[in-house]
């Protein structure tokens, strides 16, 4: 799979720094952590568990090896994510869904709510933000594209503004979307 920014991605995996990276349900979301792992980017990824116990470790089984650091969503995600930012590592996580007590952004002009969680961490661990997506092309291959950084919005104190950062990330993913519409995958609710 080529990757689009080689210098960047060699940058972040060099840099010594931690970074947080997000994606979307585009083209192929798993790609991303296999992909970064592959080329030797330490990383810690955010999933949700299956509701099946069973499933769960078949997955993580399968995913382990390939994926670096697995952290199941949960009351202790946030603490375990800021810890892998603190050992340096790249944390990545998806951060399209809608989330009932999330922040209000605004989404294809339509007020929604958006998972704050990104910018709370960066809030506590200061690094720099990329958003990475994959697109699906002819012939079952795939392009993997890594952001710039995406500078977070700060308050008159100068403190991470959760909602505008959060706000700015939506922004990215959105014009994602505009892109390529026909490659995002979403099934719920996104606007309520």
């Amino acid at each position: 799979m080529p990757v689009s920014g080689t210098t960047l991605f060699d940058g972040l995996r060099n840099d010594g720094k931690p970074a947080l990276i997000f994606a979307s349900h585009l083209g192929n979301w798993e790609l991303p952590a296999l992909a970064a792992v592959a080329h030797g980017l330490d990383a810690a990824i955010l999933y949700r568990r299956p509701n099946i116990a069973s499933a769960d470790r078949i997955i993580q089984e399968m995913r382990q090896v390939k994926m670096g650091t697995l952290i199941p969503a949960g009351r202790d995600a946030p603490l375990r994510l800021a810890a892998a930012l603190q050992r340096g590592q790249h944390v990545g996580m998806l951060v399209d869904q809608y989330l009932t007590g999330g922040v209000e952004v605004t989404f294809f002009g339509r007020n929604t709510r958006a998972n704050p969680m990104l910018a709370r961490l960066l809030r506590q661990v200061e690094c720099p933000v990329h958003g990475v997506r994959i697109i699906r092309l002819p012939g079952h291959r795939f392009r993997g594209e890594l952001s710039e950084e995406v500078k977070p919005v700060r308050d008159a104190a100068g403190q991470i503004d959760i909602q505008g950062t959060t706000q700015a990330v939506t922004s990215v993913i959105e014009g994602w979307i505009r892109e390529y519409p026909d490659q995002w995958l979403w099934l719920h609710r996104r606007w309520r």
